[in-house]
């Protein structure tokens, strides 16, 4: 079982800790050992000189080298449980784990439960993780494609979202019927604003304000999923640019 993460305690809920082990070994092998034949396996942290693993990323600079030296504890009958389901998930996510990208870790999602691990500190790093896919995505296509041609494609997408975002206030997405509910206009139109002055006017804006952003809810208010559709694509866009 994985030490790169605390439980929350045994009487509150955190994240289900075979699905969160699972994540990590399909990381693992999408990351740490890509079949690719022109993959880099010795991507060298500046600072450190350690080979950059998932395991590194995920643990970032929160959680100290006591912790991550620590043993397993003792395991108990749930423990035991724990360990052979994340045992064969581990196993199906070796299988399956190149399928992994920087969007598939964005939508990833685990269910809560009792002792599981952290949820502060598992979307942490998750986020972490994120960013170190889609910069190996990047190395990985500008490296088959050039360099131009990534940030053609780059501006291409970023000019279709700023005429997205750029429409008048109110109407810059489908809106659902007056009795169901939605996000609030005024709320996406005011990060709309913002998104639009960054990619014409390079103006300060960071991803993780795009993916910390929250919306009231209202009734006829905008369409969650069309919203979340485009703010994925302004992601993608700001990790390419980078």
């Amino acid at each position: 079982m994985s030490t790169i993460f605390p439980r929350v305690g045994k009487k509150s809920l955190g994240y289900n800790v075979t699905q969160v082990e699972a994540f990590l070994a399909a990381a693992r092998r999408a990351y740490d050992q890509p079949d690719h034949p022109d993959a880099r396996h010795d991507e060298i942290d500046g600072d450190t000189g350690a080979v950059e693993s998932v395991d590194g990323i995920a643990a970032g600079d929160e959680i100290d080298a006591e912790t991550l030296g620590a043993p397993p504890r003792a395991a108990d009958g749930t423990e035991a449980i724990h360990a052979s389901v994340a045992h064969k998930d581990e196993g199906e996510a070796t299988r399956t784990g190149l399928t992994l990208t920087a969007e598939g870790i964005r939508h990833t999602a685990f269910s809560m439960h009792k002792d599981g691990y952290s949820p502060e500190l598992v979307d942490a790093a998750l986020e972490r993780l994120e960013d170190a896919f889609a910069a190996r995505e990047r190395d990985q296509a500008t490296r088959a494609g050039g360099e131009q041609a990534w940030m053609i494609e780059a501006e291409g997408t970023a000019a279709v979202l700023v005429a997205r975002l750029s429409r008048a206030p109110g109407h810059r997405f489908t809106r659902t019927s007056v009795l169901a509910v939605g996000y609030r206009r005024v709320d996406v139109d005011r990060l709309a604003n913002k998104l639009v002055r960054y990619f014409q006017d390079g103006r300060e804006l960071t991803v993780d304000d795009v993916r910390t952003a929250v919306f009231r809810p209202e009734r006829g208010g905008y369409r969650e999923a069309q919203v979340d559709l485009v703010l994925d694509s302004v992601v993608d866009v700001m990790l390419a640019v980078r």
